[in-house]
C-alpha cells in the first residue's frame, strides 16, 4: 500500500498544479474548486499514509502509545486548510455571479476530465486493500473525487456549447458545497477523535451489552472507549464477577470477541468480586 499511497499522491499533486493554471487560464473557478478538492486529497492520503507508517513505531516509556495520535490531529489539520481553501475559491465565485469573465469552457471540460481518469486510476490501486479502513477510506475518497470532476466536465461542455459564463461559479459553488459537507464532516470526526468520543462506526450500548452477558457478569462499570489514533481503538471495563465463576480464558476470550465484533484492538478489562466495592466502603467508614 505505500506505493499506492505514493503515486496516489503524485496524482493529485499533478492535476492540483494543472487544474490551478488552467483554471486561471480559463477563468474558471469551477477548476480551481476541482483542485482544491484535490488539495485535500494529498493532505488526505498523505494523513492515511503517515497513519500506517506511525502505526509501526514502537512506543517509548514516555509516550507509552507511541505517535498514534498524531494522525488525528493530521486529519484535523487537513480539514482546516481545505476549509480556507475553499473559502478563497467561494468568495471569488461570488462576486463573478454578477459580471462573469469570458470562461474557456473546453478547457474547463478537457482539465476536469484528466482528474476524472486520475482519480479513477489512484482509486483503482487501492481497491484491493478496501478491508483496512484507513485504504477504504482513501478509496471511496478518491472516488467521490472523480465525480466531482465529472461534474465540472458537464460544468465546462455546458458554458462551452451555451457561452454562458455565469455556469462556470455556480457550478463551483455547488462543487465548494460538496466539498464543505465532507470537510466538515472531517473535522468534526478529528474534534470527537481528540476529545475521545466513542468512534461513530461502534456501538457502546452493544458493547456493553455484550460485556453483561458474559458468565458471571452481575455489572458493568467504567467502560470508555476511544480512538488511539485514526485506525485503532482502544476499550477499558471494570466487570462485576464471582470469583467462583471466573474462567482462566475468559478475559482472552471476552477480547478476542470484542475484536471481532466491534473492531475493538487494544481491549483492557479488569476483574472484580461481588461486594468488592461495598467492602472498601466499609473499610473506609471503620477507618474515619
Amino acid at each position: 500500500m505505500t506505493r499506492a499511497f505514493a503515486i496516489g499522491m503524485l496524482l493529485n499533486i499533478a492535476f492540483v498544479a494543472t487544474g490551478v493554471i488552467a483554471g486561471i487560464i480559463a477563468h474558471s473557478t469551477a477548476l480551481l474548486a476541482d483542485a482544491a478538492h484535490n488539495f485535500g486529497d494529498v493532505l488526505g492520503l498523505g494523513m492515511a499514509w503517515g497513519a500506517t507508517v506511525l502505526a509501526r513505531r514502537a512506543r517509548t516509556t514516555r509516550r507509552t502509545y507511541g505517535l498514534r495520535r498524531t494522525t488525528i490531529i493530521a486529519a484535523l489539520g487537513n480539514g482546516g486548510l481545505v476549509l480556507f481553501a475553499i473559502g478563497g475559491v467561494v468568495w471569488e465565485a461570488v462576486q463573478r455571479l454578477g459580471a462573469a469573465p469570458s470562461v474557456d469552457g473546453a478547457l474547463v471540460a478537457i482539465v476536469a476530465a484528466i482528474g476524472v481518469g486520475l482519480n479513477g486510476l489512484a482509486a483503482l490501486m487501492f481497491a484491493r486493500g478496501r478491508d483496512d479502513l484507513n485504504v477504504r477510506g482513501a478509496f471511496q475518497h478518491l472516488i467521490a473525487d472523480a465525480a466531482v470532476s465529472a461534474g465540472v466536465v458537464v460544468a465546462g461542455v455546458a458554458v462551452w456549447q451555451t457561452g454562458w459564463a455565469w455556469i462556470d461559479p455556480a457550478a463551483s459553488l455547488a462543487v465548494s458545497a460538496v466539498i464543505l459537507a465532507g470537510t466538515w464532516r472531517l473535522v468534526r470526526e478529528a474534534m470527537d477523535l481528540l476529545l475521545d468520543a466513542v468512534p461513530a462506526h461502534i456501538d457502546p450500548r452493544a458493547v456493553e451489552g455484550y460485556l453483561a452477558a458474559l458468565p458471571g457478569v452481575t455489572d458493568v462499570h467504567d467502560l470508555h472507549i476511544w480512538s488511539m489514533s485514526t485506525t485503532e481503538v482502544a476499550l477499558t471495563a471494570h466487570l462485576i464477577v464471582p470469583w467462583e465463576t471466573c474462567s482462566p480464558t475468559m478475559l482472552a476470550d471476552a477480547s478476542s470477541e470484542i475484536a471481532r465484533r466491534f473492531k475493538i484492538g487494544h481491549v483492557t478489562i479488569q476483574l472484580e468480586p461481588v461486594g468488592h466495592g461495598e467492602n472498601c466502603d466499609r473499610a473506609v467508614a471503620g477507618a474515619v
